[in-house]
């Protein structure tokens, strides 16, 4: 295939996914059912040539700068208050999962040694970070269940790597050192903690020394692939050397960033991410014919390998109902014995969290990459497929469903100290005070009369609110319709004007982004 043909089927994938994604919205459908299911179709259309994805290549590509689109937006003390609770899932229920499944694996298969059996229970152990960005971000969860399944999903790939790989090596080695492994674990890990440290530090210096706007969204842009390459080239883990660096990133850049550059680089990364994620999952249904022709044809892959496939997906299922179930029932058990201050989050938050594990990428580039001659690698790629199917194609076409059913409320102590109307008039006090610092001059002269009384009366407004926000809430609503309707008639003038000849494109860009700008305000206050 030439470089050509090439670009032009990424051309029609990306086509297709505006489509798909339209679809999808209009008939109320996650986003990631139509795109696998879009791309199994297209992957079978005549004149389509097979996909054969490196999984290497994939990972590298794709993985890193999606798990720090997650990061960014995570959290953070919220992550460090349940950071065990996200360890019980990033560490404690991937290791669980991994046991059912090889289990299960050796029931089924009794030829195949351990360490195969191992190396199917982590691939399809680990929920998928990209997988559960897409379904969290069309459901409401209290606070307590979203940062347990964003930090699961930042951290469990690590766990899920790192086991393959041992499964992988004693698979090929035929030795296997429990205490090796454990060890090797905690150098992976603390080896990738300091390397994001040090990637997220030189980019805040960096940021400083910058200036240029533009090279500043460039530079964050490259932040994950450079922690990641890195830590991978120094043989520790690149998954969690990518989350230490977009975190720390994260929490410098309200300080280190300017208004400008959040507000471009936040467009520009909401796009690159928004493609990445979709073609992810394009390429996961476009692959699908390749995983039934390295199989034997759907034939086969249906008589011979359906029904175990099936039944590790079950395994799957039920292994981490079992860990959330029973997990819930030791914090029960710990809170009766005063040992721990956190409440159970019960038996429908335990089933929500279950129903939560949906995997993608990251669970078919680890089937891919198994190697040659690996004892049942077909079967492993035909299992792992099947898994991410069914979970994509029955739990997250349903997990909203079952949201609403749970009527899951916030936890007192999980809510913030003060809402958002607090905060906002706080803001408006320290705002007040330093205009009125330096509305007189040394004299005593009142010198910004009008600017004084437009910040008194903003905070006796917001103040007033934030003590009645149902008094105002309507009357609110009401004014920003007006102000959005302002803004539309000045920007059909706007308009009337250029098509006039009567003021030149600079003039209109510049009063278009002003009007952008006041719409954008007055759409974040209506909110």
């Amino acid at each position: 295939m030439d470089y050509v043909h090439l670009f032009e089927l990424a051309i029609a994938m990306f086509l297709a996914i505006i489509v798909l994604h339209h679809v999808a919205h209009r008939v109320h459908l996650p986003p990631p059912v139509a795109l696998i299911s879009g791309g199994a179709l297209l992957a079978f259309l005549p004149g389509v040539p097979t996909i054969a994805i490196n999984p290497e290549f994939v990972i590298v590509l794709f993985l890193p700068p999606l798990l720090m689109d997650s990061a960014w937006t995570i959290a953070l003390g919220q992550l460090k208050r349940h950071l065990i609770g996200i360890a019980s899932l990033a560490i404690g229920a991937v290791l669980f999962t991994t046991l059912v499944v090889a289990v299960t694996a050796h029931l089924l298969f009794p030829a195949w040694p351990w360490a195969a059996c191992a190396a199917l229970g982590a691939i399809v152990a680990p929920p998928d970070a990209v997988s559960a960005r897409a379904v969290l971000q069309r459901v409401t969860l209290p606070r307590r269940l979203k940062i347990l399944l964003e930090g699961e999903s930042l951290l469990n790939d690590a766990t899920g790597l790192v086991l393959f790989r041992f499964a992988i090596a004693a698979g090929v080695t035929g030795s296997f050192s429990a205490t090796g492994a454990i060890g090797r674990f905690f150098v992976l890990a603390g080896g990738g903690v300091l390397v994001g440290i040090a990637i997220g530090m030189i980019w805040v210096k960096l940021v400083r020394r910058l200036g240029d706007e533009y090279l500043i969204i460039a530079a964050t842009s490259l932040v994950s692939w450079c922690a990641y390459l890195l830590a991978e080239k120094l043989h520790v883990s690149g998954v969690i050397a990518t989350v230490t660096a977009a975190l720390i990133a994260s929490w410098h850049a309200h300080t280190v960033l300017s208004a400008s550059t959040r507000m471009r680089g936040s467009a520009f990364w909401t796009v690159m991410v928004f493609l990445i994620e979709a073609a992810l999952f394009m390429l996961i249904g476009l692959s699908l014919r390749g995983v039934i022709e390295r199989a034997g044809g759907f034939g086969a892959v249906v008589v011979t390998m359906g029904a175990p496939s099936l039944a590790v997906l079950v395994a799957l299922i039920l292994a981490r109902f079992a860990w959330m179930y029973g997990s819930d029932g030791v914090i029960r058990a710990c809170a009766r014995l005063g040992v721990t201050r956190h409440a159970p989050i019960g038996a429908r938050g335990a089933s929500v969290l279950g129903w939560a594990g949906v995997r993608g990428v990251v669970t078919l580039a680890l089937a891919l990459s198994v190697p040659d001659g690996f004892p049942g690698r077909d079967v492993i790629l035909v299992t792992s497929f099947v898994v991410i199917l069914g979970t994509v194609l029955l739990q997250a076409t349903t997990l909203e469903r079952l949201i609403r059913w749970a009527c899951l409320v916030e936890a007192p102590g999980d809510k913030a100290r003060i809402t958002m109307n607090q905060a906002e008039s706080a803001m408006a006090q320290v705002q007040l005070v330093a205009v009125e610092r330096v509305a007189y001059d040394g004299d005593g002269n009142l010198v910004h009369p009008r600017l004084l009384e437009r910040y008194t009366r903003k905070a006796t407004m917001i103040v007033d609110y934030a003590e009645r926000p149902d008094h105002y809430s309507p009357m609110l609503h009401a004014h920003f319709d007006v102000v959005l309707e302002a803004v539309a008639t000045a920007r059909v003038e706007l308009i009337r004007l250029h098509r006039a000849g009567e003021i030149d494109d600079e003039t209109l860009h510049e009063l278009e982004r002003d009007l952008d700008l006041e719409e954008l305000s007055a759409l974040s206050a209506k909110s």
